[in-house]
């Protein structure tokens, strides 16, 4: 006999019983969710998310440094040099100093994690952390896929509705004929 935190005995076999009796339930009610899934949905329509165009930032790049070979792949970071972006309400450089740190995993995928600062014509800084995946993997004649999540701090005052939305992004290597990344940048 097993107790319980009141005292009460539980035999082994209730205790099975009683999971055996859940394991039962869940299906049903797992189906019944299903089923209601598509029910609430028609009934709560809501368009799809789309995106409005935020900011394009155009990126100049340094040399790769090899990091070398981790337990979850090759790795290498990138330096940011300089560059310049527009904004809707808001345009200027790109301060040297970032790094775009990236990972090749083993099934071909190319993983950045880029932290760099904006500096708009007004003096406001902005940080930016763009997360990417690049897939280069795609059918002949189809470009490469490359998203991101790209999240940017304002200080509070005119940008600070930045802070506030959500945004993805896409990428474009100008390289090997120029030392430039084209990130586009959507609010959500």
């Amino acid at each position: 006999m097993d107790r319980v935190a009141d005292g009460a005995a539980i035999g082994r076999r209730a205790l099975l019983a009683g999971a055996l009796g859940t394991n039962l339930a869940v299906p049903a009610l797992a189906a019944q969710d299903d089923a209601s899934v598509e029910a609430i949905v028609a009934t709560h329509p809501e368009p799809a998310p789309a995106g409005r165009w935020a900011i394009s930032i155009l990126a100049r790049v340094g040399d790769a440094m090899e990091v070398g070979e981790g337990p979850d792949g090759a790795r290498r970071i990138v330096p940011i040099v300089g560059g310049s972006f527009q904004a809707r309400s808001l345009r200027g450089i790109v301060l040297p100093g970032g790094a775009d740190r990236q990972r090749l995993r083993g099934d071909g995928i190319r993983e950045l994690d880029a932290l760099y600062e904006l500096r708009g014509d007004d003096g406001t800084l902005l940080t930016v952390h763009n997360q990417v995946m690049i897939d280069n993997m795609v059918p002949p004649g189809q470009p490469r896929y490359a998203r991101s999540v790209v999240r940017i701090a304002a200080p509070q005052g005119p940008h600070g509705w930045l802070n506030r939305r959500i945004f993805v992004g896409t990428l474009t290597s100008l390289r090997p004929a120029r030392p430039l990344v084209l990130i586009r940048v959507y609010e959500m």
